[in-house]
């Protein structure tokens, strides 16, 4: 079966503000395209072509530097009406397409093959993000609605059903895990070995331990003065 993946990129400028309390606009950025790097490298050996879709021209500039194919964003789109964009642009080339966002940056350390392989049986594959999202749709472009969102795991998954598609959750830590939070940063660091996101973080000097709150984790960072 001949496969795309597609990671749609939201603007540089935009990137992980839930993060601005933790990281700079520019340390923001840096994090984003850290993470992009170990999403695209993870996919493009078992796919035949890596697509970002993005509306930010850095964005493409960049995807392009590393060697991927890139779409810009048409019109004033929602992250489903790019993705939407995304996969008719793939649907007269390829069977099937991969779904994963650009902030997923353990995929690599999740079973892909394994991952791929379960979708020539099932007409929708789905990995779950830990907040109740979806970090990974695999099914035939255009073959149901797309509903990225609050909860899009939920509803996926019944927007399948209702029409009939066969459905395989899969479910791992790897892929379960977007990064949002400072704790989501302190998880990069704990299982993220070998991947470029957590040498960045590592570059920013961020430390991890056991929280004694109610977080699991508790997240710091050493600045040095003069």
């Amino acid at each position: 079966m001949k496969t795309c993946a597609i990671i749609p990129v939201s603007r540089f400028s935009h990137a992980k503000t839930r993060l601005s309390p933790t990281l700079s606009p520019s340390e923001r950025e840096g994090l984003l395209r850290a993470m992009l790097r170990d999403v695209s490298e993870a996919l493009r050996s078992h796919v035949d072509r890596v697509l970002v879709i993005s509306a930010d021209e850095d964005v493409l500039e960049y995807a392009y530097s590393l060697g991927l194919d890139i779409l810009e964003e048409k019109g004033q789109k929602d992250l489903n009406g790019a993705l939407e964009q995304a996969a008719d642009f793939c649907s007269s080339e390829f069977d099937r397409i991969i779904i994963t966002p650009s902030d997923v940056p353990l995929i690599g350390k999740a079973e892909v093959r394994d991952l791929l392989k379960r979708s020539e049986t099932f007409d929708l594959v789905i990995a779950p993000a830990k907040g109740g999202g979806t970090n990974t749709l695999i099914l035939e472009p255009g073959s149901m609605g797309l509903k990225f969102g609050d909860c899009s795991f939920f509803e996926h998954v019944m927007e399948a059903e209702r029409i009939g598609m066969s459905v395989h959750v899969y479910d791992s830590f790897y892929l379960s895990l977007d990064v949002n939070t400072a704790e989501d940063l302190g998880e990069i660091i704990l299982h993220g070995e070998g991947t470029h996101t957590k040498e960045y973080l590592k570059g920013l000097e961020f430390s991890v331990k056991p929280s004694r709150g109610s977080a699991r984790l508790e997240v710091s960072r050493t600045f040095h003065l003069g």
